[in-house]
C-alpha cells in the first residue's frame, strides 16, 4: 500500500463534527478498499463489512430496528460497543438497496460512528432500485493514481521537492519530464502502479491490463438490464478505448450499425460506471460554466494506461522523445485531462474544453479552468506561440488576458500579441504540472 492524497480529504471528514455518512465514488479498481484501510490506522476498531458475502450483507437486512442492526454490526465484528472511536466501512453497498437506505439512520441515530460505503456500478443501481438517502450523506471523488501520487509512490522525495516547487533547476525539470512520461506510459490503476515498482517492466503489466478489461466487461454486463442493451454497451465498451480524446458521434460510433439513440443509451450507463466521461464544450469566454449538449462531445476514459494497452502504443512511448509525438498528441492531451481531474475530490467537478460559436469556425481549446471569475483557456501543445491560434481566439474574446500552454519546457511567464493584436499573458508551464495547474494559476494570476 502507498499513500493516497485522498486520506488527508478522509481525515478532513472525519474532523467535521456535522460529517454525514461518507460514499467514496469512483471506478472499480481505482484503491476505494485500500485507502480505507489505510485510514483506518487513525481510529481504534475498524469494522469492514463487503456486501458481497451473504453473512455480511445478513447484518443489515431483515431486523426490526436500526438499534439491531448496529447491536449486530459490533457482534459480528467481535468489537466491543462504544469503547474507542469506530470506523465502519460498508464495501460494495449496492449489493443492498436496504442497506443504502439505512445510511439515513446512522446519520440521525448514530452520529458517533464514522461510516464510509463504496460500490462498483453504484449509480447505475441508485437510479433504478432504491430510494437514496438525499441529503443525509456526502460523496468524495476518487481517481487513478496522480503523478503526484507516483512520485510518492516511487519514493522519489527529492524529486517531489521539485515538482512542488516554483523553482525547478535544468536536471530536476529533465527528470520530472522523464518520470512523467513514464507514468503516462502505464498509467495510474494503483495495481499496475504497484507491480510496475516491483519489477520496472511494462510487459509484465499487459497481463494485468488485459484482467482489468475485463473486469469492466463482466460488471458492466451485469447491470445492464437485457440483452438488447448489453449488446450495445458491449460494442462501445470494445471500441471506447481507441477513441480516448476525440470528440465522437453517437450515430454510427466505432463504424457500427447502430443508431444515435442505442449509442447514446450505452454510454449514458457507461459513464455512471465512472470508465468513461463525455466532456461537452462551452462556447462563452465568461462564467457561468454552461456546455452546449447540442456538439459533440470529446470522450475521456478514466486512465491513460488503459488506453495505450488498447491502442498497443506502448513502443511509442520508447521511441519518441516528446510526450506531445506519440499518438498524434492525443496521449498528451488525454493525461492532462486526467490529471485536472485527479486533482479535484468532488463528485460534481467536470472538465470542459471550448470552441468558438460561429459557423465555419474549427477553434477549440483544449480545456477551459474556473479561477476565481476568469475562465482560464488551456492549450496542449509543443509548438511555437505563433500556432496557438485557437487559444488566441479565446483571448481575443475574452475580457482579461491570461492563457495557459502546458508543453515539455519550464515554467514562464511571457508577453504574446494575437493575431488581432491583442496583448496577453501566456503561462507556459510543463506537462507534469497539469495535476497542480489551479494553485500555480493562483499564485501566478491572483498573487495566492
Amino acid at each position: 500500500m502507498f499513500k493516497r492524497t485522498i486520506v488527508e480529504e478522509l481525515r478532513k471528514w472525519a474532523d467535521n463534527e456535522y460529517r454525514k455518512p461518507l460514499i467514496l465514488r469512483g471506478a472499480r479498481q481505482v484503491g476505494k478498499t485500500t485507502v480505507i484501510k489505510i485510514f483506518s490506522g487513525d481510529f481504534d476498531n475498524f469494522l469492514h463489512f463487503n456486501l458481497e458475502d451473504r453473512n455480511d450483507r445478513s447484518v443489515f437486512e431483515n431486523k426490526p430496528s436500526f438499534e439491531k442492526v448496529v447491536e449486530h454490526m459490533f457482534f459480528y465484528a467481535g468489537v466491543p460497543r462504544d469503547k474507542g472511536k469506530t470506523l465502519v466501512f460498508i464495501d460494495e453497498i449496492q449489493n443492498s438497496p436496504e442497506t443504502v437506505s439505512l445510511l439515513r439512520y446512522f446519520y440521525e441515530k448514530a452520529p458517533g460512528l464514522y461510516v464510509v460505503a463504496a460500490g462498483s456500478l453504484l449509480e447505475n443501481v441508485l437510479s433504478s432500485k432504491i430510494s437514496f438517502p438525499v441529503g443525509r450523506v456526502e460523496f468524495l471523488m476518487m481517481h487513478p493514481v496522480t503523478f503526484e501520487e507516483f512520485l510518492i509512490a516511487m519514493d522519489e522525495k527529492l524529486v517531489l521537492d521539485y515538482y512542488y516547487s516554483d523553482s525547478v533547476p535544468d536536471y530536476a525539470h529533465t527528470e520530472l519530464l522523464k518520470l512523467f512520461k513514464t507514468y503516462v506510459t502505464i498509467g495510474g490503476m494503483p495495481e499496475i502502479v504497484k507491480n510496475f515498482i516491483a519489477n520496472r517492466d511494462i510487459v509484465k503489466l499487459r497481463r494485468i491490463y488485459a484482467s482489468l478489461i475485463t473486469t469492466y466487461v463482466e460488471d458492466v454486463e451485469k447491470y445492464s438490464g437485457g440483452a438488447a442493451t448489453t449488446k450495445y454497451v458491449q460494442y462501445v465498451m470494445k471500441h471506447a478505448f481507441k477513441e480516448a480524446g476525440n470528440r465522437i458521434t453517437f450515430e454510427n460510433f466505432g463504424n457500427s450499425p447502430y443508431r444515435s439513440r442505442e449509442i447514446r443509451e450505452a454510454f449514458n450507463m457507461l459513464e455512471k460506471t465512472m470508465l468513461f466521461n463525455l466532456t461537452y464544450p462551452v462556447t462563452s469566454v465568461v462564467l457561468p460554466l454552461s456546455p452546449d449538449y447540442k456538439k459533440k462531445p470529446r470522450l475521456q476514459v478514466f486512465d491513460t494506461g488503459l488506453v495505450n494497452y488498447s491502442l498497443n502504443i506502448f513502443s511509442e512511448f520508447i521511441a519518441k522523445e516528446f510526450l506531445s509525438d506519440v499518438y498524434r498528441g492525443k496521449i498528451a492531451e488525454h493525461i492532462t485531462g486526467q490529471e485536472i481531474a485527479g486533482a479535484s475530490y468532488e463528485v460534481d467537478d467536470q472538465l470542459y474544453f471550448w470552441v468558438r460559436d460561429k459557423r465555419g469556425s474549427t477553434a477549440e481549446v483544449d480545456y477551459v479552468v474556473q479561477l476565481g471569475e476568469k475562465l482560464i483557456p488551456v492549450e496542449v501543445k509543443s509548438g511555437a506561440t505563433g500556432r496557438l491560434r485557437s487559444l488566441m481566439r479565446f483571448v481575443d474574446e475574452s475580457p482579461h488576458q491570461w492563457a495557459v500552454r502546458l508543453y515539455s519546457g519550464k515554467i514562464s511567464v511571457e508577453d504574446a500579441v494575437t493575431l488581432n493584436g491583442k496583448k496577453f499573458k501566456l503561462i507556459n508551464l510543463p506537462y507534469y504540472l497539469a495535476g497542480r495547474l489551479i494553485p500555480v494559476l493562483a499564485r501566478i494570476i491572483l498573487g495566492k
